[in-house]
């Protein structure tokens, strides 16, 4: 290895150049593949085995499908007779959202859902937003799901105390995550087919109950007066309903972990569960049951729909299947949220001491932290679900809102980036605004939600927010510590000492941009992204060179140039043979210490060889 030392501008910079025998001869080194007539297939990195559609379908579907289990009551209590209508309003908008998230997931397979979307199409601050908000959405679904399955098992236990059982239940899914369990894919699927199979045998037990005792309670219903018109009460009914949805976007959590082409028919799969068996829910309790029921036994609706149309037998067996499915999507919510905020810890978004593990490998104090975060959210609501669904609603139907804005942002961003699917701009125009639309309609339903949801939103925020800016933080503490030092020279001088070595822990981390020769307003663009996203100072400018060429002096003028404006940021030019793949990140990574996901690219073009999801976390800045 040679070292080759060059000063740039006002000081030294380091440009270094590493020999190394060259795997395949003849190979364009990174990501510009545009000019490139072709480009060998290179092997993956992984060969871990991946889910297929079923058990994919089965971890992601037991947690949308749950919603099955209380989404028509919340319908009908406010679109009435008409609320199969309203859920198959959801379920279009719903098909809008396959193409989007299709599109988007495409592009950029990686778990993370709307953070990694929007970390890798704008700054890191819109990515915490989305991540704090997808962080409620976990909160809310542990909960609910928790409330609803102890609600079911009261119609087994009578004397079962909902609220103390379901801290109990969610204290059980606590200690199996910090133990390190984490879904099963064949429990997942065993679940998910014993569910279907309920549901599908509650559907024909009730239109046969329908066939024998006639549609008198049906026309009852049809004839009762709405308590407002019927647009608004559509529009509310819809709204409500939105909470049908909800873990449609479980399944670009473990995006990585599914084979090829699996995540498509995924969101096909939970697309066709919801609007089959939604709206058909709803319709066949209309039909069978008087309104007046329904609003009575809301949280267990299907347990009383079995119990009337097929007697104790079916009402039990729902109950059960409740309890399991439901208690899966407490399961996933707390696998989830600790891959989540894993994620936004390595990412520096927030503390680092989430990080600590036990020697089951699990992140311990995330899981704890979410999991009093439920108890309180569960005791604040005192476990009504009208409160639990209206926080779930605001902070799902944000995410979703995120998801469309970041499809836009990927579009004009990303224009090149190779996808399966596209969605059209009129497509995620019409469901940014249904979504928009449900997110109105549910503060308007209850204002006071909004309130709850905010109680748990803007100190999240103001964490992150503090964790983002605290460069400048520990700068204005240093400054009056300074100041103080006049009055108490003892304190101030430990204080600044304490505050300094922070400031340096933060700085000394180093990043990666690994460039194909960019121009410099490419290269302004990335420091500008450093500057503006990252608390340090040092830079690893990376190009990788074809067999006896030398290193581009072009670049290192255009580094030059950026030097004067980027005085804060030292920087170290690395040439290297060989080409861009897994394999080398992974090298690069443990020789220099640095996570990949502090590693950056510009974005590729349709030529290049690998996916997204295969670099390990690497993201795009440009």
């Amino acid at each position: 290895m040679s070292l080759l030392y060059g000063p740039l501008a006002n000081r030294r910079i380091a440009v270094h150049r590493y020999f190394e025998q060259r795997v395949i001869q003849d190979e364009t080194s990174f990501v510009d593949t545009a000019s490139a007539p072709y480009l060998p297939a290179y092997p993956t990195m992984s060969h871990e085995k991946k889910l297929n559609e079923l058990e994919a379908t089965s971890i992601c579907g037991n947690d949308i499908s749950s919603s099955c289990l209380y989404v028509s009551a919340l319908a009908i209590a406010y679109a009435g007779q008409y609320a199969w209508v309203a859920l198959l309003v959801v379920g279009a908008v719903l098909y809008l959202f396959r193409r989007i998230y299709g599109e988007v997931v495409g592009a950029l397979p990686l778990n993370g859902g709307a953070y990694n979307v929007l970390l890798n199409t704008t700054s890191k601050r819109n990515a915490a937003v989305a991540a704090c908000l997808t962080i409620l959405s976990y909160m809310a679904t542990a909960v609910i799901s928790a409330s609803e399955a102890m609600h079911y098992l009261h119609t087994l236990w009578h004397g079962l105390p909902i609220i103390p059982a379901t801290m109990l239940l969610l204290g059980f899914f606590l200690l199996l995550t910090i133990l390190g369990i984490s879904e099963s894919a064949v429990v997942a699927v065993a679940i998910f087919l014993l569910h279907l199979f309920s549901l599908t045998l509650l559907v024909g037990v009730t239109v046969w109950y329908l066939f024998t005792h006639g549609t008198d309670t049906l026309l009852a219903n049809w004839h009762m007066p709405l308590k407002t018109s019927l647009t608004t009460a559509l529009f509310l009914g819809f709204s409500a309903a939105m909470l049908g949805i909800s873990g449609f976007e479980s399944s670009a959590n473990f995006v990585e972990e599914q084979a090829r082409g699996v995540f498509q028919k995924t969101l096909r799969n939970m697309w066709v569960v919801v609007t089959v068996f939604n709206p058909l829910l709803a319709f066949l309790a209309i039909a069978a049951l008087p309104l007046v029921e329904v609003g009575q036994h809301t949280e267990t609706l299907l347990s009383h729909l079995g119990k009337t149309t097929g007697g104790p037998w079916l009402a039990t067996l729902i109950s059960v299947d409740a309890v399991a499915v439901l208690s899966g999507a407490v399961l996933t919510s707390f696998v989830g949220v600790s891959g989540l905020m894993k994620r936004m810890t390595l990412d520096r978004i927030l503390p680092q001491f989430f990080l600590k593990e036990n020697k089951r490998g699990s992140n311990y104090l995330i899981l704890i932290t979410f999991f009093l975060l439920c108890l309180s959210v569960l005791l604040i609501t005192n476990g009504e679900l009208g409160p639990l669904a209206g926080v779930y609603t605001i902070s799902f139907l944000s995410v979703m809102a995120f998801f469309a804005l970041g499809n836009f942002l990927l579009k004009s961003k990303r224009p090149k980036l190779p996808r399966p699917v596209y969605a059209g701009i009129l497509t995620v125009s019409l469901a940014l605004l249904g979504v928009l639309a449900a997110l109105y309609g549910n503060i308007r339903i209850r204002p006071d939600y909004l309130i709850v949801f905010l109680q748990y939103f803007i100190p999240a925020m103001l964490i992150v927010s503090a964790m983002l800016n605290r460069t400048a933080i520990f700068n204005l503490v240093l400054h009056a510590a300074e100041s103080f030092a006049k009055h108490s020279p003892r304190v101030s001088v430990l204080t600044q000492l304490n505050i300094r070595r922070q400031l340096r822990e933060l700085h000394r981390q180093e990043f990666v941009f690994f460039t194909k020769g960019d121009n410099v307003s490419n290269l302004n663009k990335v420091m500008a992204y450093v500057v503006e996203n990252e608390s340090t100072n040092r830079l690893k400018i990376v190009t990788l060179l074809k067999e006896g060429e030398v290193y581009p002096e072009d670049l290192l003028t255009d580094i030059r140039v950026l030097d004067r404006a980027y005085e804060q940021i030292e920087v170290d030019f690395v040439t290297l043979d060989g080409h861009f793949g897994p394999e080398l990140i992974d090298r690069l990574s443990k020789e220099w210490n640095i996570p990949k996901n502090f590693m950056f690219i510009g974005s590729p073009g349709d030529r290049f060889p690998y996916q997204i999801s295969e670099l390990g976390g690497v993201r795009l800045i440009i």
